[in-house]
């Protein structure tokens, strides 16, 4: 195990490596947010705009409220949020398209003409017209996002574990009497593994940027919950005078999108079988 761990960081890009510090590093502010935060998200500690430096390093924000702290705790909501969403977009597009290519048929053809009716609407009007009705809230948010999100996963599961269903391995369980839930366990998922860690990577990047987006849009995560995407709306009048306080959240929310790409170019290499 160890010597597998060191032949695979010695064979790993410096992107991708770089990819990983910067995650990880990302990780860490996010669970020590509290500790590692000056002030509360919300908490007032001065007047409009102050600028930076003094007892404010990166300056104020509209409201009087510390943007460094702002930041910090933007890290553990907008990506704490995004990575949930992630999951369960996961959870509803694996399971659903896992059925659908074991089982075929009926199923098969109901989940698909389903899916098929949600991605013809465009993702962000479908999004903004449901949040629209059900009203602000973290978990309108996230359950909108995640079944928007869900029928890209269904339509890569389904088609790659239709790849596997059909080999001779899986037919033979299947005349030894093994249930639908085994094939799938045993024989399809660790087959079809690779694409779709990848996949996760690259989903949450989209969920990533549309929570962002939907907050800029003032639909995301509702204040006063410290968000990059509302920082950036909250600020925008700044930029006007040269100021860069509203580059601050919108660069964290790129280097993060570019680390996990990364890694996740790097993932594809790898599943791919390709050398140098």
């Amino acid at each position: 195990m160890a010597s597998t761990l060191t032949r695979t960081l010695r064979q790993m890009p410096v992107t991708a490596m770089l990819g990983i510090a910067i995650i990880v590093a990302y990780a860490i502010v996010a669970i020590l947010a509290p500790l590692l935060a000056p002030y509360g998200e919300a908490e007032i500690v001065g007047a409009q705009f102050e600028p930076q430096g003094g007892d404010h390093l990166l300056g104020t924000d509209n409201l009087g409220r510390d943007m460094l702290s702002r930041l910090i705790w933007g890290a553990r909501n907008t990506v704490g949020v995004a990575l949930v969403t992630t999951a369960l977009a996961f959870a509803i597009g694996a399971v659903t398209g896992l059925l659908a290519a074991t089982l075929g048929g009926w199923p098969d053809m109901i989940l698909s003409r389903i899916v098929d009716i949600l991605m013809a609407v465009p993702a962000l009007i479908f999004t903004l017209l449901a949040l629209s009705a059900l009203g602000p809230g973290v978990w309108n948010l996230v359950m909108v996002i995640a079944v928007l999100d869900a029928t890209r996963v269904y339509r890569l599961t389904r088609a790659t574990a239709m790849n596997v269903i059909v080999m001779d391995y899986v037919e033979a369980a299947r005349l030894r009497g093994e249930g639908t839930w085994w094939i799938i366990r045993r024989e399809v998922l660790p087959n079809i593994a690779a694409p779709l860690i990848a996949e996760f990577g690259l989903r949450f990047c989209f969920v990533f940027l549309t929570i962002s987006a939907l907050s800029f849009l003032g639909l995301g995560l509702p204040p006063p919950m410290a968000d990059w995407g509302g920082m950036v709306r909250d600020n925008a009048a700044l930029i006007t005078f040269g100021d860069t306080t509203p580059l601050l959240p919108a660069a964290c929310i790129a280097v993060l999108t570019v680390a996990v790409n990364f890694v996740v170019d790097w993932m594809l290499h790898r599943a791919s079988g390709l050398k140098d």
